[in-house]
């Protein structure tokens, strides 16, 4: 479950009052969203935290062999261009783009959209602040990403200048041309 608190227009957190507020509260996993609301997510269960890590596992092999960017986990934040600052559960972003970043952005929260990312959804998730997150991340710069809900049974496809994309598990997805020749099979 995760909990918004709007501080509008009590405070507005700027990317670098929210960094040292992460800074000073390591313990409790924050994200900020583009309407400037501050939100506190719970940790996960063990089935949710082992299908991350399974998830996370098969993005980094792929890219391990193919050596074409970094991936990131879900403890990293990314300052959106669209004015959030958000950890996706699995995040993958081009060398060319990685590159682009001085070393203070790379220590801190790298102000880039990843290329691709993958949400999943756990017991405690509510769907639309997910499908929510995953518009905030194509309106950032996101050329692929996967919302997989276990719990109704999908995965939905967000492409930049393309209608959503619903599918039912089991399938197969292909990561298409932003991670080419990646495949995963989703139960």
């Amino acid at each position: 479950m995760t909990t918004r608190l709007d501080l509008n227009p009590l405070i507005t957190l700027t990317q670098e009052d929210f960094y040292q507020l992460c800074q000073n509260n390591p313990e409790v996993p924050l994200e900020l969203n583009r309407n400037r609301e501050l939100i506190i997510m719970s940790p996960v269960g063990g089935e949710s935290g082992n299908r991350e890590a399974n998830l996370n596992f098969h993005v980094s092999l792929w890219n391990h062999q193919s050596n074409l960017g970094l991936v990131f986990s879900s403890s990293t934040i990314f300052n959106l261009p669209g004015g959030g600052s958000r950890s996706p559960d699995v995040a993958w972003v081009t060398k060319e783009k990685w590159e682009t970043l001085t070393p203070t952005e790379k220590q801190k929260f790298p102000p880039i959209c990843p290329d691709f990312v993958i949400e999943l959804r756990s017991q405690s998730d509510r769907l639309k602040p997910l499908q929510e997150k995953m518009q905030e991340y194509l309106e950032s710069g996101l050329r692929l990403g996967w919302l997989i809900n276990p719990q109704g049974k999908t995965v939905e496809i967000y492409r930049p200048n393309q209608q959503l994309e619903i599918l039912n598990l089991p399938v197969s997805l292909s990561g298409e041309d932003v991670l080419p020749g990646f495949n995963l099979f989703i139960e």
